[in-house]
């Protein structure tokens, strides 16, 4: 990168944290450092519930993942308004008036401390390791730009912005999420208008959107029913409900969000505004990977985005990589040569664009074997990076295209993006290790200054925790898939009992503890077993925990009578 771009890139961060450490300053009991002294707007609910689902992984695999796969990854998210319905109407009244610090809390009032205890380390393990994806999604950038150690840019990336959520907990954390979601916004819109900018030869916002849809990118409906399709309608709209309704209402990361509002309807606002807006955001970010395919398809394109990796195949295989180049300037001749053709054909409706749409499908699928056995060659070479290079794609484009200042700021905007998450899901951590389990089993109840004291040690160790997990998170492939099918191994099970105990009131303590074990077994099993894709893991969880919950019940019922 040039001056102008490190000097964007170090006063943006330097700046956020700075502010976030001023607006901190002075706090003096968990009241202020856990939950902001519940005085936040709904706007601030909003943006903190945004920024925190909306990680550096939204905006740095989403266009990938739309570039390789299309955009019917926004399937996903289908469910996701009426998930708030319910969360507004259910979940939100009995938070805000126990007062909660974390949202296990009521597990204890409605069932036992091993139930609290038992939903808490569910979604302690889960958290943990998904805040550490998110720690290894910007620490790529560092890694890719500076050339340096992945491992040593974990640590920068996870180690920075332990300062401000450190020192100034859930306050600093709402007010540099305002920020920093604006920041984003603003620069990830600009990033847009700037790749349909650079379309060679003229080419339009309609003309690249023609290409995209003819190359199946513009997928974002896909109708057809498979348990194993992980983004269809149904998939999105039944396991995305179960999902968003685990995520938002049960996840402290979450939770922790609205329960600083000032009251139930600032809350609620905060919630039901995130359902209307996520969708939209969504789709756009994802039509950027979409209009990328596009611009790659009229422009040559690496032969693989991960140039780190491809270099040590070059460098370790030589002979191999050269028949990879040679068949790869081949088809990409082809491959931008048609879709020139496609273009100038398109107002004809002729027979002859019929024919060149079709050979333009038949190279995009060469090319992308060829991209297959690039990739084999890469993970056999036994260099330790990645399994692909999805996570490459939109980097590569603002590496090579953007101007200067812009480049600096598009990497500051994924840092900030990663911070907004990663600071909320820390808090998140540190509320419910400290809350649900240390002080549960702490005989003595402490003072303000000491309960303090533990909240941050706890943030502390749960940002040196997830450092650790971001070092061996390069072999998982998609990150945005990765933290989705992390968080769906654990979801449903801790959305089967907070179920259960809202609408299940026969249903006791031992019973619905036996019933969850049972359940994340089922969950685990049917993962291992590839029975089904990771979106519907979501529903079984729950259901399972309803299921047994209710055949314990009848045992216990019976066993009553028998005896």
């Amino acid at each position: 990168m040039s001056i102008i771009d490190w000097t964007v890139l170090i006063f943006t961060l330097v700046a956020v944290v700075v502010y976030g450490v001023l607006i901190g300053r002075g706090q003096k009991s968990n009241e202020s450092y856990l939950k902001a002294d519940n005085k936040m707007p709904w706007y601030i609910v909003l943006i903190g519930i945004m920024a925190t689902q909306a990680s550096a992984i939204t905006f740095l695999s989403a266009p990938g993942q739309a570039y390789t796969d299309g955009m019917r990854f926004v399937q996903y998210y289908f469910g996701l308004p009426l998930a708030m319905i319910v969360i507004c109407i259910t979940f939100i009244p009995i938070f805000q008036r126990l007062n909660v610090y974390t949202a296990y809390e009521y597990l204890e009032n409605r069932f036992d401390k091993k139930t609290r205890v038992l939903t808490s380390l569910l979604f302690l393990f889960s958290r943990g390791l998904s805040t550490g994806i998110s720690i290894y999604a910007p620490s790529i950038i560092l890694s890719s730009v500076l050339n340096w150690n992945i491992y040593l840019t974990n640590v920068l990336t996870g180690g920075i912005l332990l300062i401000y959520t450190y020192v100034g907990g859930a306050k600093a954390i709402a007010h540099t999420q305002k920020l920093q979601f604006l920041i984003i916004l603003g620069t990830m819109a600009f990033a847009g208008y700037l790749l349909i900018q650079n379309m060679p030869n003229g080419i339009g916002f309609n003309d690249a959107l023609y290409l995209a849809g003819k190359s199946g990118k513009l997928n974002v409906i896909t109708t057809e029913f498979d348990w194993k399709d992980k983004y269809n309608i149904w998939s999105g709209l039944i396991g995305g409900f179960f999902l968003a309704l685990s995520y938002f209402g049960t996840d402290q990361s979450q939770v922790g969000r609205y329960i600083t509002a000032k009251d139930n309807t600032n809350a609620k606002m905060g919630l039901l505004l995130n359902g209307l807006v996520k969708i939209p955001m969504q789709f756009a970010i994802l039509l950027i990977g979409a209009l990328l395919f596009a611009f790659f398809s009229l422009k040559p394109a690496p032969i693989y985005f991960n140039e780190r990796s491809y270099q040590y195949l070059k460098e370790t295989k030589p002979e191999q990589a050269s028949v990879f180049e040679k068949e790869h300037q081949d088809l990409q001749l082809k491959f931008n040569a048609e879709s020139k053709e496609i273009l100038r054909l398109k107002e004809t409706h002729s027979p002859q664009l019929k024919k060149t749409i079709q050979d333009f499908k038949n190279t995009q699928t060469q090319v992308k074997a060829l991209h297959g056995r690039v990739e084999e060659a890469i993970n056999h070479s036994n260099y330790n990076a990645e399994k692909t290079d999805t996570n490459y794609i939109f980097l590569y484009f603002v590496k090579n295209t953007l101007p200067v200042g812009m480049i600096g700021l598009l990497f500051a905007v994924i840092f900030l993006a990663s911070w907004g998450s990663i600071s909320a899901a820390l808090n998140s951590l540190a509320a419910c290790s400290l809350k649900d389990v240390h002080l549960i089993f702490k005989k003595e109840i402490p003072d303000d200054a000491t309960e303090l004291k533990y909240s941050r040690l706890h943030t502390l160790a749960w940002g040196i925790f997830s450092i650790g997990v971001a070092m061996f998170a390069t072999q998982m492939g998609s990150l945005i898939e990765a933290v989705n099918v992390l968080g769906s191994l654990f979801y449903g099970p801790i959305l089967g009992i907070f179920l259960v105990a809202f609408y299940y009131k026969k249903i006791t303590g031992s019973n619905v503890f036996i019933a969850a074990i049972l359940s994340e077994i089922v969950v685990i099993a049917v993962y291992n077993f590839d029975i089904v894709s990771f979106l519907w893991l979501n529903v079984i969880g729950a259901a399972a925990v309803i299921i047994f919950s209710a055949i314990g019940l009848l045992f216990y019922k019976q066993k009553a009578v028998n005896s």
